[in-house]
């Protein structure tokens, strides 16, 4: 995809380049959306585009006058994406928010942490990138798709909050057919209440992941640990009751040894375990290094791109551009002249 992204023309071009990643691969283009010549100029450039994404709070973008009725009767097969919080409509519509109110009020936050104690926010993947950021973008991908054969656009409204109840499906499932499931912090044992899966401590004061969930990975589990087969013979996988006991007995092995050595006992078995690794570390993992998921540009580390795709190859990645950087090149694009572009910028619409 060319992605084009509109900056505040208040962010000029002669600021430094940013190392923020999320902005690299795509240019800038700086417009006053606040003066009649900068939206008009936006316009333009939507009637050439496959997709429109916007992140106001509702009604903004129509206010401006380039709301999705606009739009898409200037461009009738534009795919015209909303991500908010709350989403479109409803109470909380107009209210700020972010990632860990999106998850409180969905019931994803009261799931994650450990039992007794507070919920813990999972960073920002959860609400931000998944519910929000990947459910738009598959959004869009069936619009574009589907109008690609219908010949008419739609709006996408991708609602982060809509998106977490998404990926909480798995665990709606479990409490509709498990009659021990507790809707409590913590309880879950995709959460870490179950003793083969969660996070152990090391000698060394590191951790050790596990996630030995099924029975055959489970009991190779206790075998490489070294511990009594009677957690075995206790069933698996085994009522609340053994839990207690199991989980002492697994910590105290993982104890008993660094994380490096236990990584190196586990690895490659179908034990599910992994060691608990800081970023740095993570770029410089064996497995990681082989299949080249990070990479540096000017400097910065991040991610290679992703997913791969056996044909189609991704683009050099390129930095992030300061803002407003390819205002000319991509006004020139889309078949302005220069002398519109210069009447723009001294009409105050372009930086």
């Amino acid at each position: 995809a060319t992605v084009i992204r509109v900056d505040r023309a208040s962010a000029g071009p002669d600021e430094p380049e940013p190392v923020d990643t999320l902005l690299r691969n795509r240019r800038s283009i700086a417009l006053n959306l606040k003066s009649p010549a900068g939206i008009e100029a936006l316009l333009r450039l939507i009637d050439g585009a496959d997709a429109l994404i916007e992140g106001f709070r509702p009604g903004v973008a129509e206010r401006l006058g380039v709301g999705p009725e606009v739009c898409i009767a200037r461009n009738p097969k534009l795919v015209y994406g909303r991500m908010t919080g709350w989403g479109q409509s409803g109470p909380l519509a107009h209210s700020a928010g972010h990632d860990i109110n999106y998850l409180a009020l969905t019931g994803a936050l009261h799931l994650i942490g450990e039992a007794g104690r507070k919920p813990v926010p999972p960073l920002n993947l959860v609400a931000d990138f998944g519910g929000g950021g990947m459910m738009l973008l598959s959004g869009l991908l069936a619009a574009l798709l589907e109008a690609s054969r219908s010949g008419k656009g739609q709006v996408i409204d991708a609602a982060m909050t809509d998106g977490v109840i998404a990926l909480l499906s798995i665990v709606y499932s479990i409490r509709a057919s498990d009659r021990s499931f507790r809707d409590e912090t913590g309880q879950l044992m995709l959460a870490g209440s179950a003793p083969y899966y969660g996070t152990f401590e090391t000698s060394d004061g590191k951790y050790l992941a596990l996630g030995a969930i099924e029975p055959q990975f489970y009991a190779l589990l206790i075998e490489k640990l070294g511990i009594d087969r009677k957690f075995l013979a206790a069933g698996y996988p085994a009522s609340r009751k053994h839990w207690p006991e199991a989980e002492a007995a697994i910590a105290a092995a993982v104890k008993s040894k660094t994380r490096d050595e236990w990584a190196a006992i586990f690895e490659g078995t179908d034990a599910c375990v992994a060691p608990v690794l800081s970023l740095g570390e993570a770029a410089r993992h064996p497995h990681n290094v082989a299949r080249g998921s990070f990479i540096t540009v000017n400097g910065v580390e991040q991610h290679a791109p992703a997913p791969r795709f056996s044909r189609s190859t991704a683009a050099p990645v390129q930095a992030p551009h300061p803002a407003g950087a390819d205002s000319d090149e991509v006004l020139a694009e889309a078949g302005f002249s220069a002398t519109e572009i210069e009447q723009l910028r001294a009409a105050g619409g372009l930086a």
